[in-house]
């Protein structure tokens, strides 16, 4: 994170110097505020740009055996760019390497680790095991060491729903 508030400050800086350099050019014809404006604006727009390649960088040190199976995209009113553009808040992936597939009852079982990535002030990232009936479009997680099934936070997937593809399609 510091070296996010370092790379603000040199933006801003930079952009300063093209202000400075824009009020020289002119003859001092352009008022002096403009040089504050621009550093503003440099270190405003490095705040977007950093915002809005969060996505796209987690997604380059993902393995190639992942798949994204939910994308959150939000808009804040402190943000205002972003109702025109909505931000990525978080995601959820499967990696295919922690895939177990059991054959029970004539009835294909998936196993499955699903990592959740939410960008806050300090990036988070969490996993849970969960458990898939492909037959059934069933979906329930298991907790503990144990991978006790919790029951009561069973539900259904859609055969369209990306989660359900990227487990019973590909496994």
């Amino acid at each position: 994170m510091i070296w996010h508030l370092i790379a603000a400050i040199f933006a801003g800086l930079g952009a300063a110097g093209i202000g400075m350099l824009l009020r020289l050019l002119s003859g001092k014809r352009l008022p002096r505020w403009i040089i504050p404006a621009f550093a503003g604006l440099g270190m405003l727009g490095y705040q977007i740009h950093y915002e809005y390649a969060w996505f796209d960088h987690k997604l380059q040190q993902l393995p190639a055996t992942a798949h994204v199976v939910e994308v959150e995209q939000d808009a804040m009113f402190w943000r205002p760019w972003t109702y025109l553009h909505p931000m990525t808040t978080g995601f959820s992936v499967v990696d295919e390497q922690s895939m177990s597939v059991r054959e029970e009852d004539g009835e294909r079982r998936v196993e499955f680790l699903l990592y959740r990535f939410e960008k806050q002030l300090q990036d988070r990232v969490s996993h849970q095991t969960w458990l898939m009936n492909c037959a059934s479009r069933e979906v329930l997680p298991l907790e503990g060491e144990g991978r006790e099934p919790r029951l009561d936070e069973m539900r259904r997937l859609g055969d369209q729903a990306p989660l359900y593809r990227a487990i019973c399609r590909e496994a």
